[in-house]
């Protein structure tokens, strides 16, 4: 087991409506903050004037920036942080889900920083945030475990790169997470956010690392309950009790516990990073067609921990006596999970042909420091 370090202070509020007590949740950490947000769906449910008469009640003024979109874009969190510094806010509220959480720590960041915000993400040559403004949130989609982590993703349309900032600083402080808001998202968001905690577990498990057998059990206890009621979930849309394991999954499939005392890949993701900077496309979406095939492509320079997922997780049994065979019928049954619900496991089934691997692998091989012939073999693999 590596050494580790871990601080998880972020305050979580799980429950039904929680939402509603905002204001007075958020009296001890600022009396004027920027609410962020994404579309129109947070006004359209109701939410939004739920949050605005909350804060109301507590006394805590308020501007506001919506228009978060998937993939978020760095060109809003610049607006955002001209405006947070034009008002003098002393928080940012993100209400939505992994994108405007992502872009509200961009602002937080970027609030203090002197130069372009960009320059925190940059991977040719990244700065190091040093101040943050605090983060609070209304979780509105459980996928991307933002609520709880200390990362945050941004796009950049210009140079069509999508890069991440990973710092204690953008941990927010306080989240509210209450399933009731989950009972109306489309179901293709819902199997985005499934396979995106999913994986987050994974790039932490598909580790070298040994005698990591408490986190290598949590990892697969977690991911077998997100299969098992995510499934379930599909056929039982509105059953509030299924929404709240999901929920609390996805926080704790990226809040850092699973990946204590040991070594975490995140190849994948690099490559799905290039793929939904280029395409667009949804970042769970992607990450069903690219775990598996970076799994086919490099299962042999550890083969052990692949078997002990297709037996353990997946339920791979004995009469796949060869290596190799259980592994790849582990794969093959991820896969039918992803199917199962609504998720594409190859590139070709949503449009998109070999064009710019080699574009895309260069990236990673200088990003990831992932061999440009490895990412070329995984994208070809996900073809």
């Amino acid at each position: 087991m590596e050494s580790f370090q871990l601080c998880l202070p972020t305050k979580v509020i799980f429950g039904k409506e929680e939402y509603q007590n905002i204001g007075e949740y958020l009296k001890p950490y600022a009396t004027k903050i920027l609410l962020h947000y994404g579309g129109g769906s947070i006004k359209s449910s109701g939410l939004y004037d739920k949050v605005v008469s909350s804060l109301n009640r507590a006394g805590i003024e308020f501007v506001e920036l919506g228009g978060v979109q998937p993939n978020p874009r760095v060109e809003l969190t610049r607006q955002g942080i001209e405006l947070a510094r034009k008002e003098n806010v002393q928080l940012i509220l993100a209400v939505g889900g992994g994108s405007v959480i992502d872009s509200s720590k961009g602002i937080a960041i970027g609030v203090p920083y002197e130069g372009d915000v960009w320059d925190l993400y940059d991977k040719e040559n990244p700065a190091k945030p040093q101040k943050a403004l605090p983060v609070a949130t209304i979780l509105t989609i459980p996928a991307a475990g933002s609520e709880t982590s200390a990362s945050t993703v941004l796009s950049n349309m210009e140079t069509g790169r999508k890069y991440g900032c990973s710092s204690e600083l953008v941990r927010p402080v306080l989240s509210i997470l209450s399933p009731d808001l989950c009972l109306t998202l489309p179901k293709n968001q819902a199997a985005n956010g499934i396979c995106d905690m999913m994986a987050h577990i994974m790039e932490r498990y598909f580790s070298p690392s040994t005698h990591v057998d408490v986190t290598d059990r949590m990892c697969e206890g977690v991911l077998r309950s997100i299969m098992n009621n995510g499934k379930k979930l599909m056929e039982d849309y509105e059953n509030y009790d299924l929404w709240a394991e999901i929920m609390w999954a996805g926080s704790i499939a990226h809040n850092g516990i699973l990946g204590v005392g040991r070594k975490e890949s995140w190849v994948s993701h690099g490559l799905e990073h290039e793929l939904s900077a280029i395409y667009d496309i949804p970042h769970g979406q992607g990450l069903a067609i690219v775990f598996p095939a970076w799994i086919k492509t490099v299962w042999k320079e550890n083969p052990t921990r692949f078997v002990q997922f297709a037996i353990r997780v997946m339920d791979v049994d004995l009469e796949y006596y060869d290596q190799e065979a259980i592994i790849l019928e582990g794969v093959r049954r991820l896969e039918e999970f992803f199917t199962s619900i609504g998720l594409p496991t190859r590139l070709h089934q949503i449009g998109i042909d070999n064009n710019d691997f080699e574009k895309m692998s260069k990236a990673v091989e200088r990003i990831k420091k992932t061999s440009f012939e490895l990412a070329m073999e995984v994208y070809q693999t996900a073809l």
